[in-house]
């Protein structure tokens, strides 16, 4: 049974179901307050209604590598995870001005419909996804501290919330701060590692692992399996924003371009661009292209110059990293097979 409950699509059940039913019940606490919430409750809910649940996975293996056993409680505290992602993917679309996720409209969008005859209505509907946002970060740590968990447990891994939190605000103050700028590899991979690797994976792995009792090594080894995979990770992100499709990965394809966002594949382009190729790209960079004729131009010149192909070599290298650590770890076959099987699907992947 134990088996069967950790298998991916039975734990991805789970966690669904622990998320729909507690958000559900926030959101309709809110709405209670006064009729107008409504909308933005939907919102709430709206934000946690999709995803893989990866990094609720990795916090649950991180626990289960120790050598713990399945835990509904662990379950509650893992699925946590997916609060932090889904606020720091309704902060993300709203910094991006990103108008899909999921093939739906973002929460900045859709709430435009309740302060439509308002005044500045597209601004009061910024302002009410940043406080979604807030809302489910805040959820994030409630649902967390009421797991079930014994406070011992839940002691060890409060301080890492911390760490969680700074980092991730990190990488999106980074991105935002160098947004625009000459595209650099090696700044471009630093946003990588802080608003996206850490928070997938190593943290939540982290978590899981002081939520267990990891001992150091146990806990180096998490990090030295997490971050290259995290990376990895956000790679895949960034060729499938520009070369994915549409209807899988139920975003726009010109977002990155539009937003001159530092991404690695950008930067990697402009390494090996000659001057044409340069001006080329600052000219097509950052416009409005409703057409897709500059979307097309610069993929054009990705491909030429083989960035797609480059990147797709960092991702392979970052994953080969990371199962070389997980080699190096003494943890239980089942959760070796789990966590491999994690780092393939991370990176491997169309939506």
């Amino acid at each position: 049974m134990t088996s069967d409950r950790s298998e991916p699509a039975a734990f991805k059940s789970r966690v669904d179901e622990v998320l729909h039913a507690y958000v559900a019940q926030e959101a309709g606490q809110l709405a209670a307050i006064d009729p107008a919430l409504g909308p933005v409750a939907t919102q709430v809910e709206a934000a946690v209604a999709d995803g893989k649940r990866l990094r609720a996975a990795f916090c649950y293996w991180g626990w289960r590598a120790v050598g713990q056993p399945d835990s509904d409680a662990l379950v509650r505290a893992a699925a946590s995870m997916e609060l932090v992602h889904a606020a720091a993917v309704v902060h993300d679309d709203l910094i991006d001005d990103s108008a899909l996720r999921h093939g739906r409209p973002t929460a900045h969008i859709a709430l435009r419909g309740a302060v439509r005859r308002r005044p500045r209505g597209v601004a009061a509907a910024r302002s009410l996804a940043l406080l979604v946002g807030d809302l489910l970060m805040g959820l994030a740590g409630q649902l967390f501290a009421t797991s079930g968990l014994p406070a011992a447990y839940l002691a060890r891994a409060r301080p890492l919330w911390s760490v969680l939190a700074r980092e991730l605000i990190a990488g999106e103050c980074l991105e935002i701060l160098r947004t625009g700028d000459e595209p650099d590899v090696t700044a471009s991979l630093k946003v990588i590692r802080y608003k996206t690797a850490k928070y997938t994976v190593e943290h939540p792995l982290l978590i899981g692992g002081a939520l267990a009792g990891a001992g150091q090594r146990l806990r180096e080894g998490y990090s030295a399996y997490g971050l290259p995979l995290g990376e990895a990770f956000q790679l895949r992100d960034d060729l499938l924003g520009l070369f994915g499709d549409p209807r899988r990965t139920g975003k726009a394809n010109a977002d990155d371009v539009r937003g001159r966002r530092p991404t690695a594949l950008l930067a990697e382009t402009w390494r090996l661009a000659g001057a044409d190729d340069r001006e080329r790209l600052r000219a097509l960079l950052g416009r409005r292209d409703p057409d897709g004729d500059g979307l097309r131009a610069v993929r054009e010149v990705m491909l030429r110059l083989k960035a797609p192909d480059r990147v797709e070599a960092m991702i392979t290298a970052r994953v080969e990293e990371a199962l070389g650590a997980l080699d190096e770890l003494d943890v239980p076959a089942q959760a070796a097979t789990a966590l491999t099987s994690l780092a393939h699907s991370a990176a491997a992947r169309l939506s």
